[in-house]
């Protein structure tokens, strides 16, 4: 754990030296992505120092709050959108930070999609997987689906759709909380067994449907204040890659594995 905190850490300080370098020759958005995507970079690289893909896997749950943050100082913008905002993500990322390391094993455990693609992948077709799409593309995809906050930077105030889209980002963390709780205990007692109980009754991966539905409250924050435009694309992303991606290599690792999974999937919803 304590490698993993020096690592990240090292990743923040890349990522401001890379933003202070380049940010007088570009837009502020660009310097940022750019910040963002040579910290991934480093992070990609400290996983082939350690050979294990999952020291990628906290910074899904970092990289927003932390950016968010520095942006509020940087901006010197603390209107009632951005509060708002930086008290949502900041619940979200510490209760996802949480959850990764409540299931943090140790340096030498990787997360079974990372070793099935190595077992299935010839190494160069691996590290290509690895790079642009263990890394980079998660990166890419939640900076998008990070715009629409950013855009927060520009308000004065909040309206009542503001509070809404707040009120489904804590929403959204709390389903994730209770849903990670749930299947946890579940695990400790019914070792080898598919979750059916509590949220995991009613929908098969209440986790990620707390996910998607908290970029969608980030958007509707947004939205209530500039109206529908093409920031809608960032949470629609965020969607299909659950719907397309995870929830797919999920079940098909389910089906394989847990009996009696395929009547549960019958009889129980995706997400909502």
């Amino acid at each position: 754990m304590a490698i993993i905190a020096v690592i990240y850490g090292c990743a923040i300080a890349v990522g401001f030296i890379t933003y202070d370098k380049v940010s007088a020759s570009m837009s502020e958005i660009m310097a940022l992505l750019l910040a963002d995507v040579v910290a991934t970079v480093y992070v990609w690289l400290m996983g082939l120092v350690f050979n294990n893909v999952s020291v990628y896997d906290p910074y899904w749950s970092v990289a927003p709050p932390v950016m968010f943050t520095v942006w509020a100082f940087y901006k010197s913008v603390f209107s009632l959108p951005v509060i708002l905002l930086l008290l949502a993500i900041w619940y979200w990322g510490i209760r996802l930070t949480g959850n990764w390391a409540h299931t943090f094993k140790g340096l030498d455990h990787e997360d079974w999609r990372y070793t099935r693609y190595r077992t299935m992948q010839s190494p160069l077709v691996f590290h290509l997987t690895n790079f642009f799409g263990l890394n980079m593309m998660p990166t890419l995809l939640v900076f998008a689906c990070m715009l629409p906050g950013f855009g927060l930077y520009g308000a004065e105030a909040a309206n009542v759709i503001t509070w809404l889209g707040f009120a489904i980002c804590l929403s959204s963390a709390t389903i994730q909380l209770v849903a990670d709780t749930q299947i946890h205990r579940f695990r400790e007692n019914h070792p080898g067994q598919f979750c059916n109980v509590g949220l995991w009754k009613h929908a098969r991966h209440p986790n990620y449907f707390g996910e998607i539905q908290l970029w969608w409250g980030v958007w509707l924050m947004y939205a209530s204040i500039y109206g529908i435009d093409r920031m809608v694309f960032a949470p629609l992303a965020m969607t299909a890659l659950f719907s397309f991606i995870s929830i797919p290599m999920m079940e098909r690792r389910q089906m394989e594995n847990k009996p009696g999974y395929a009547e549960y999937k019958r009889h129980t919803r995706p997400l909502i």
